[in-house]
């Protein structure tokens, strides 16, 4: 992997991590968050597609990486979801 087809991952990623967070609608605001998530994503989306046997639905080929879009939003919809509803509970709680 060059240093060129890192870079362009990183963008991939920060968008679908942003795209997540638009789709709950809880932000913590950052590019470096919204990269991370794109990635946590991509690894819980892509368990979960295994988990229910569904195939891949829409893959970038990045160098010799394979980044599935389509996974990573859901899972990092799904991520978020969970920190927001975690976080909203303390705040109850207190």
């Amino acid at each position: 992997m060059t240093l060129i087809d890192f870079f362009v991952l990183l963008v991939v990623a920060g968008i679908c991590g942003t795209l997540a967070q638009t789709i709950v609608g809880y932000s913590r605001r950052g590019c470096l968050v919204s990269i991370a998530l794109g990635f946590v994503g991509a690894i819980v989306g892509s368990y979960l597609a295994r988990w229910l046997q569904l195939p891949e639905m829409f893959t970038l080929t990045i160098g010799s990486q394979r980044f599935p879009i389509i996974w990573s939003i859901i899972g990092g919809t799904l991520f978020v979801a969970v920190i927001g509803f975690l976080r909203i509970d303390r705040v109850w709680r207190a």
